[in-house]
């Protein structure tokens, strides 16, 4: 660390940090104070490598668009964020860059300085995350070309599950596939659920090390994660993000047998096969109409349209029922966590949930949760109830304040 130290910016207590979350055809960013988790800078770069491809920026509420010129693509977009922040006299309090990274395997339960060998085992590990790991390294070789003075660090999005026993991780199938080839149960969502549960100890004025709480992650992806003593113990995702609770594209849960059925009866390739259960499922799939949940919602009141009705309906029992199963790995339950654009937003998916987990003494009070939405946060169930927190999550805010303690420890 000392000789990496020698040729990058040291990081300072006032500095900021710049969070990149790269995805295939888009790059996500934001500028925060680590201590504070005030957001200096925000923005996003979509439509990438086409020629459509355009960058939002948003700077003390002021919002402006920009069109990319050739090549569209992730290094085009930071060059021109590059000349945002300089323009704006941000560039030199920016401390070091901060990467959402999707799968960090079995190797990574932390933060973690990005060298070339840490991105080499990012590649090995694209294996298991095949439409994430190689986006992020995208966003990490681009952003090593823009900002050429600062330390990259991974936060990894599987880091906070891999505290969960072998009994949550282990799948029914040979254990030899575990141990040659790593086929096991990672978990995502990980930054999330960290920064809720701490957020719902702070609320429930218990120690986080105290804290005994379901939390589910409600959004285009969905997830449960059950934390015991304020540690991941359980969680619905998978090897992949594909297993668990039914999302925006995604079918969640699937008896195996029916993709056998599509490929050896209906003609189905393992490529349709993918794209079925990825792309086409879930909320799309069931309603025939979209993956979002309030255009769903809308077409189910002002239209009653049956298939959107029926999507949501089926959306809302999968994750009672995940609620409930979870449930069985703890002794005490502390409450519940909402959060994620549907958890933090959809009165009508929390009411439908919570309706049906009376079992484990969940009542909603109507008026709190008409009321806690757009950023409010609250216990939106009745003083007789167990605790139901709607958290806004901050996944920007968990990789900036992770990325300047690593460097900041490192550099005592």
């Amino acid at each position: 660390m000392t000789q990496l130290n020698s040729q990058f910016k040291k990081l300072s207590p006032s500095d900021s940090i710049l969070v990149i979350n790269c995805g295939s055809s888009s790059v996500k960013f934001s500028l925060i104070k680590p201590d504070n988790g005030e957001t200096l800078l925000s923005g996003l770069a979509e439509r990438l490598l086409t020629d459509e491809a355009v960058i939002k920026i948003e700077h003390k509420d002021e919002k402006k668009s920009y069109q990319l010129t050739s090549p569209f693509n992730h290094q085009t977009a930071l060059a021109v964020l590059v000349e945002q922040l300089q323009s704006l006299n941000l560039v030199d309090n920016i401390g070091a860059v901060g990467h959402r990274v999707v799968h960090g395997g079995e190797q990574y339960s932390k933060p973690t300085l990005i060298t070339p060998e840490v991105e080499q085992e990012i590649k090995q590990l694209s294996a298991l995350a095949p439409l994430h790991n190689p986006a992020n390294l995208i966003g990490i070789k681009a952003c090593q070309a823009a900002f050429q003075h600062l330390l990259q660090v991974a936060v990894f999005d599987t880091a906070y599950h891999q505290t969960m026993p072998e009994k949550a991780y282990i799948y029914g199938i040979a254990y030899s596939l575990y141990q040659e080839h790593a086929i096991r149960r990672y978990g995502f969502h990980g930054t999330s659920h960290y920064f809720v549960a701490k957020q719902a100890a702070k609320q429930l004025n218990k120690p986080i090390e105290q804290c005994n709480l379901i939390s589910a992650h409600l959004g285009n992806g969905c997830s449960i994660t059950v934390i015991k003593n304020g540690k991941s113990v359980d969680t619905s995702m998978g090897m992949t993000p594909g297993e668990g609770l039914m999302m925006g594209t995604r079918c969640g849960d699937l008896d195996s047998g029916i993709i056998f059925h599509l490929v050896n009866s209906l003609g189905y390739s393992i490529e349709d096969v993918d794209k079925l259960v990825n792309k086409e499922s879930g909320l799309l799939g069931i309603s025939g109409l979209s993956n979002d949940c309030r255009v769903l919602q809308a077409a189910m009141i002002d239209d009653n349209n049956e298939q959107a009705k029926l999507a949501l309906t089926v959306f809302c029992y999968r994750i009672a029922k995940s609620i409930a199963s979870y449930s069985a790995s703890l002794t005490e339950l502390d409450g519940l966590i909402l959060t994620g654009g549907i958890g933090e937003n959809s009165s009508w998916v929390r009411s439908e949930v919570i309706k049906q987990l009376s079992l484990l003494n969940f009542v909603l009070d109507e008026e709190k949760n008409e009321a806690t939405r757009f950023g409010a946060s609250g216990n939106i169930a009745t003083s007789s109830s167990r605790p139901c927190l709607v958290i806004t999550t901050n996944e920007e805010w968990v990789i900036a304040e992770q990325t300047s303690q690593l460097l900041t420890n490192n550099a005592n």
